[in-house]
């Protein structure tokens, strides 16, 4: 199959494998507005023959969309294939749907840990394509813009590794060492809707409304994937050995607020942390720098693929930084549709123009 390369007028087709999923109807909300992209192909394991309007009515109007069984040789005519699928499916189907010219997008964990060891020990599972695993890009938007651009195989960032990476990249690539890249502190909080749509009694109403827990905090999955990440970001390795990592879950459905507290060095307390971050993120449509002391909320970003930090001094050698996104949109789907505009030479926030939902 021959793809060719792409004027601005012309339609990609698109197939999402796993579209019952939070993530899956995210991404067919946001594609289904996209003006270059056509949603041709959409999998489900349960539901197929079943149209998309009867299952999510916020769709009707919208889409005479099937679910149909995973085809590959339907996925193969996709120009590029969204996997929102639990860990371990893109990885089985990726060699084949690159062989035929067709880009991955996976939203699980598949291609996110280079380091295969820790995927194997975090993840329960071998790798079933570690060669392709070297070639393809961790799909951080806004930190691997390149990279992204000529990438056949993209593995979408974590929710909370999102939030952490964009919080700390202006310090982490700064010219002088600003802060203690062993004593950071990452205190997190997601909405439910993180943990998606499967049936589990943790998910419950009963249990989740009107309560407020911490999870994982032994070990999450997430941990590896930040240090990996924020090593490659600094150019540092085996510096975030000894990052806290703390997620909470928040009883509201969508929804991520991290907050990261962090030591400055000498030159750190020396430097104006508020114009390193605006000049850092001056060109960036999606990530808002909000003037110092703010407050950000994630209802001010609910729908929408923005995420907002803010910065507070609390005393001369102390940093905390706010980050808020929807994870599903900036966390998971809206992130994946940035990639894909790269990818394809569109505009990268094209579907991407929604405004967060307040109140």
């Amino acid at each position: 199959m021959v793809h060719i390369s792409f004027e601005v007028e012309h339609v990609i087709s698109v197939g999402i494998v796993g579209g019952t999923g939070y993530t899956g109807v995210e991404l067919l909300r946001l594609l289904l507005r996209h003006p270059q992209a056509q949603v041709r192909v959409l999998t489900s394991r349960t539901e197929a023959g079943k149209r998309v309007a009867d299952m999510f009515p916020s769709l009707r109007g919208h889409t005479d969309l099937e679910f149909s069984d995973l085809s590959l040789d339907l996925l193969k005519q996709c120009d590029v294939v969204f996997f929102a699928t639990p860990h371990g499916v893109a990885m089985q189907h990726a060699e084949e749907l690159i062989a035929a010219g067709t880009k991955v997008i996976d939203l699980a964990a598949d291609f996110r840990l280079q380091n295969l060891e820790q995927f194997e020990k975090w993840y329960g599972m071998q790798h079933s394509f570690p060669t392709e695993l070297k070639d393809s890009v961790y799909g951080l938007t806004e930190l691997n813009r390149e990279k992204i651009k000529n990438a056949k195989v993209i593995g979408n960032p974590g929710c909370y590794p999102t939030t952490v990476q964009l919080g700390l990249a202006p310090l982490l690539k700064a010219q002088n060492q600003l802060i203690n890249t062993k004593s950071i502190i990452v205190d997190a909080k997601s909405g439910v809707s993180g943990a998606g749509r499967k049936a589990s009694l943790g998910m419950i109403y009963s249990e989740n409304a009107d309560n407020f827990k911490a999870y994982g905090v032994a070990g999450h999955r997430h941990h590896p994937e930040i240090v990996e990440a924020l090593e490659n970001i600094s150019g540092q390795q085996g510096q975030f050995d000894q990052l806290i990592f703390v997620p909470h879950l928040v009883p509201m459905i969508r929804g991520m607020l991290s907050t990261i507290y962090v030591d400055l060095t000498e030159q750190g307390q020396q430097t104006d942390l508020q114009e390193l971050y605006q000049s850092f993120y001056q060109h960036e449509r999606f990530v808002d720098v909000m003037p110092a002391n703010s407050s950000p909320e994630t209802r001010s970003v609910r729908g929408a693929n923005e995420l907002r930090i803010a910065l507070y001094r609390p005393q001369p050698n102390k940093l905390i930084i706010l980050v808020a996104q929807d994870n599903l949109v900036k966390g998971a789907a809206g992130q994946a549709v940035q990639n894909m505009n790269l990818m394809f030479g569109f505009d990268e926030a094209a579907g991407l123009d929604g405004i967060g939902l307040l109140p």
